[in-house]
């Protein structure tokens, strides 16, 4: 199949999909509990957004060259991207929190006529999360690199 010659996009497959199963032992031995729906979540540790741009990136760069427009392109959008986990997302998380908090306390704002949902409060990211997708992305091109390309 022509499409697993594409190594950028394997690269950039595995590490989003590898980052999101990493992600439920990881918050298992982080001493909180087994949840297996953070394969499926977004936000926690790693990023698989991080992941998957940074491994898109890499294999690009393995494979055309840290001087071709298509690494400039995946490495700025992978930075814009990242940027956001961080920053945006994370600032909205944050957000829906403190919004979540304030109805709890005060049911009457929204009544019972229009019961209001809870808002999702794991959307982005924190630093640590981003860097870590980052590195984890750049390791499986690495690794997919040197076991089925090179």
């Amino acid at each position: 199949m022509p499409i697993l010659h594409n190594f950028p996009l394997i690269a950039a497959i595995v590490a989003i999909l590898s980052a999101q199963a990493v992600k439920v032992p990881i918050r298992y031995f982080g001493g909180r509990s087994w949840q297996t729906g953070m394969a499926f979540s977004t936000g926690g540790m790693p990023s698989s957004h991080s992941a998957a741009m940074a491994g898109l990136a890499t294999a690009i760069g393995i494979g055309e060259g840290v001087q071709s427009t298509a690494f400039a392109i995946a490495a700025v959008v992978g930075s814009i991207i990242m940027f956001d986990a961080a920053g945006i997302r994370r600032h909205a998380g944050m957000h829906a929190s403190i919004i979540n908090r304030f109805l709890k306390k005060m049911p009457d704002l929204h009544g019972e006529v229009h019961p209001v949902k809870e808002l999702k409060e794991l959307l982005g990211h924190r630093p640590i999360e981003v860097f870590v997708g980052a590195l984890w992305g750049i390791g499986v091109s690495v690794v997919l690199y040197f076991l089925f390309y090179a």
